[in-house]
């Protein structure tokens, strides 16, 4: 392996780059879990073998497909406002190369985790990624993101990786009542939205300020 952290690094480079990278997305965070998560996975395994070098970076990588992983401080903020627990059913709309699943698993538990990406080559990536990295028991599906995964719900909570017009009706249908949406909503300018389900059926919606993300395919 040949990176910046010099030729034949091993894991204890990585480990290091990543507590590193924990530290610096800390102030963003309340649940200290999050931090724990974010420490857990490995994230170099999770990006392509020529981007492993900016892992750790506070930052967007290209995955393939013309697809991305989040920055590790989105990745915490989503977690951190979807306020997951253990044995929570969790529904993921994009599963890129499975890094966000990772670090959802780590908090609710991979048998937990239902995850839908649309590019089938990403998909088998992330099959793959996550049985090597100890996630095998995460579901990843390959399909349209806006029709959730009904086979699995209800769900605790759901959220997208990837900006959608609106919340799809069937991803919202099948999460249960008290539970929680969150996902990057808009066409052009992108807000990161929190939805909370009533009983009733209907949303409250919250704005968590603007983000850039991926378009929903």
């Amino acid at each position: 392996m040949f990176d910046r952290f010099g030729s034949d690094s091993g894991p204890d480079d990585y480990e290091e780059a990543r507590e590193r990278m924990v530290r610096t997305v800390a102030p963003r965070v309340e649940d200290d879990r999050v931090l724990d998560a974010l420490e857990a996975v490995p994230r170099h395994e999770f990006v392509p073998a020529e981007r492993q070098d900016a892992a750790y970076a506070d930052r967007p990588l290209p995955i393939g497909d013309e697809q991305t992983i989040s920055a590790p401080h989105m990745v915490a903020i989503m977690a951190d406002e979807l306020d997951l627990n253990p044995g929570n059913e969790v529904l993921e709309i994009g599963t890129g190369r499975g890094y966000h699943a990772a670090v959802t698993a780590e908090l609710v538990g991979a048998g937990r985790v239902s995850t839908v990406e649309y590019s089938p080559e990403l998909a088998a990536d992330a099959r793959e990624t996550l049985a090597e990295t100890g996630y095998d028991e995460v579901s990843v599906r390959t399909g349209d993101g806006s029709e959730g995964w009904p086979e699995h719900a209800p769900y605790d909570a759901a959220y997208f990786t990837c900006a959608a017009p609106e919340f799809p009706d069937p991803v919202v249908e099948q999460v249960r009542p008290g539970g929680r949406l969150l996902a990057p909503i808009g066409t052009g300018l992108q807000t990161l939205v929190q939805a909370d389900k009533r009983a009733d059926g209907s949303i409250e919606r919250t704005e968590h300020g603007g983000v850039r993300f991926v378009r929903m395919r």
